[in-house]
Formats: structure tokens, sequence, C-alpha cells
């Protein structure tokens, strides 16, 4: 039987909406709302980085441009509606999935373990009851607080003293439970201590079965449609078979049917969805025109691959690339006009001075660059210069480029 056949433009439609980007950019930012969005989306990734704003606070603000970084730092750190864990990343989750996380407190447990000491991490875990006994006794620790004596290489992250190696499996494997950040530096506190009883690791059962159940539809429900890999992928908890099991699983039980998708390029990819799926992306609105910035790691653009097959955009961050050997620059943040990808940006908030540089625009190779289109952007910057605080904004000679 033919399957049933999304085209591309239906499928961005629909894929956008899953974003929460599909509708206007407006609308209250915090409490409830807020709380909202984010179980909508899933997850938020956190990120380091601050060349403008980090990165969880950037995908906030481009849904909603009343979002201040306040407004997350309440609902984490006062109310306790998130709780802060892993994805494919360090991400901040809504506590109402927290009992769905014990499978991978389990499973964190066991690769952690075998991958830290190949990393040569040695004595981490005879640091398990000094640390736990410390933080009991002295309350929230970040990790200049354990460890005072021990040595530190010199080599970056993977040379973690083994206090502080210890608190990260602590806190990955469930024994802890970060409380909040100060600056960007984590605070580990008891998990029996944060989270309610209940629900804490060890009073409840964890049922894998359940579990992955859970795990496969809460992310097509995210994703919209999704092959198997991208459904283990979005939480990146559930293995590559167990996805495609339950996928088996659920399109003998009708929960599930498979489609035709076709990407930017005009080639079919084949896709489960729930039933209804063409007929809920035909009925979506039109995206909104105005032009609006985008954090590397936005949830749409989390899995790169999926966005080029969807868009036609190829975007790969840079902060790991030697300097010459970059393309665009250091941190370059994706534009989005309506429905499409039209190029990307390098900028930086120089504080110092109160200004939002702007290096250079690349527009895609399909996008023709009017005036109306660079008066668009500067309204989205001058929107931008005001959520980090800042009184001006400078462009460097020749900001516009030719598309590469």
């Amino acid at each position: 039987m033919e399957l049933q056949r999304l085209d591309n433009r239906a499928a961005r439609a629909l894929f956008m909406d899953r974003h929460a980007l599909l509708e206007q950019p407006t609308g209250s930012s915090k409490g409830d709302d807020l709380l909202h969005l984010i179980h909508r989306l899933g997850f938020v990734q956190l990120d380091s980085i601050n060349t403008v704003a980090r990165a969880h606070d950037m995908i906030l603000y481009a849904r909603r441009p009343s979002y201040r970084a306040r407004h997350l730092k309440r609902l984490y750190e006062r109310d306790r509606v998130l709780f802060e864990h892993w994805t494919h990343d360090a991400a901040v989750i809504p506590m109402e999935f927290y009992r769905h996380w014990h499978l991978r407190f389990l499973r964190d447990a066991d690769m952690l373990k075998a991958r830290w000491k190949n990393w040569r991490r040695d004595g981490f875990e005879k640091k398990f009851d000094t640390v736990l006994n410390h933080i009991r006794d002295h309350g929230p620790v970040g990790s200049s607080d354990v460890g005072k004596d021990e040595k530190k290489g010199s080599g970056g992250w993977w040379d973690w003293h083994p206090s502080k190696t210890a608190l990260e499996y602590l806190w990955r494997s469930g024994a802890l439970t970060v409380v909040g950040r100060d600056g960007f530096q984590k605070r580990y506190d008891l998990t029996e201590r944060v989270i309610e009883t209940r629900l804490c690791p060890g009073n409840i059962p964890c049922d894998t079965d359940q579990t992955v159940d859970w795990l496969c539809n809460s992310a097509l429900d995210r994703l919209g449609f999704a092959t198997s890999g991208e459904l283990a992928a979005f939480w990146d908890t559930v293995s590559a078979a167990e996805a495609k099991t339950w996928c088996e699983q659920a399109l003998t039980k009708g929960e599930i049917e498979e489609f035709a998708v076709v990407g930017a390029d005009g080639k079919d990819r084949k896709v489960f969805a729930r039933p209804g799926m063409c007929e809920q992306a035909a009925a979506l609105p039109n995206a909104p025109g105005r032009i609006r910035v985008l954090s590397p790691f936005d949830p749409m653009l989390r899995d790169r691959n999926r966005a080029e097959r969807l868009f036609g955009y190829h975007y790969r961050i840079e902060v790991f690339v030697p300097e010459p050997r970059r393309v665009y620059g250091y941190y370059v943040f994706p534009l989005m006009e309506g429905d499409r990808l039209i190029g990307r940006i390098d900028m930086k908030a120089h504080r110092d001075r109160g200004v939002l540089h702007i290096r250079a625009v690349w527009p895609e190779r399909s996008i023709r660059w009017s005036d109306a289109k660079s008066r668009r952007l500067e309204a989205e910057l001058d929107r931008v210069r005001r959520f980090v605080d800042l009184s001006g904004i400078e462009f460097a000679a020749q900001w516009l480029k030719d598309p590469k």
C-alpha cells in the first residue's frame, strides 16, 4: 500500500509547531506559562557559552520575547518545578517527568563507571561516602567545596579531581540533585532533601518497559514524526533497538502509522507518526514573518541532520574548530524568517562598552537579501539588544557577506 505523503512545507510547519515556533513570539514568559512552554518542548538545554546570552535563555527568548533569565531561575531554584539532568546534554526538565529518569540513573551509573575508569579517573569511587557525608553535614556544595587537598590536572574537564568526579557521578546516577548554579557552577544536594520522598530512586520500582513506552511516546509527540532512531535520540536514554521494537509494537496496535515525508531536496523519507498527521499539518497556520535569532542549541536545530533534511540548512557549531579552519565563526547564530532558515549571524555582546557588535551576516544561497530584509533584521537585533540589556548596536564594515 502506498504511504501517505507529507510535503516539505507541511512537514516544516508541523515540526515548527511542535517546537513552539509556528505561533507569534509573544505572551507571558514566567510562572506557569513558562513551565508549560518547557513542558511542551520537553527540556531546555543548558550551555555555558555567553557570547550574547546563554543558550537556555536564547531558546526561551526566541519564543517569548518578554522572557528574562530570572524567570527560569525562579522555576528551577525556588519553585522546584524543574530539575536538571542529562538528555543528550545537560538540560532543565519538568519535575513532572522525574519518575521517568530512574532508568537513566541506572544506565548512567553503569556507563559512567566504565567510561571514567577508561579515562583514568582513578579513585573517584572511594570518595562517594566522603562526599555524601560532607553534603549531609554541611548542605549543598559546589565542586570547589570538596577535594580541596586533591590534585587536579591541567588538561580540562577530563582531569577533574576524584571528589569532583564523584559529585558528577552521584548526580548522574541519582543520589545527588543539582539545586542551582552560581554563575554556571553547579550546586549539589542530597536527592532525598530535594525530591519528594515518593519519587526518590529506590522508593518506586523502575519499570523499563513502562519507561521506554513513555520516552518513545513523548518523543514522538514533540517531534511530530520521526524514525525509530530519532525517537531514541530525543531523550538519549532509549537504545536504538528498544526504539525499533517500540515502533513495531505501536504500529501493530494502530497507535502510529508509517508516512513518507518530503525533504528539502525532494526526496521521501519513511517515518512514523500518529494517525491523522497529514490532516493536522494541513490545518496549521503560516509561520510568523518576522526574523528571529535562534540559539545554536535550539531544540529545532539540535538534530543537525534532521534540520538539514527538512530545511536544506547545513549548520555546524565551530566552537571546537581551530580558528583558521572555521567557515563562519566561533559561535554563529541561525536566522529564521517565516518557515525558512535564511542565514546566520556572527555577533557578540560587548558588555564593557554596552554594545551588540555585528561582525557578519551570511544569507543562504537561496535567499535574496533586500533592504526590507535588512530592516527586519535590524528590528530583531534591537529586540535582542534590549533582551541582553545593552545600549546600542554596531555593525562591522561590510557586515553583509556573500553566501558560502
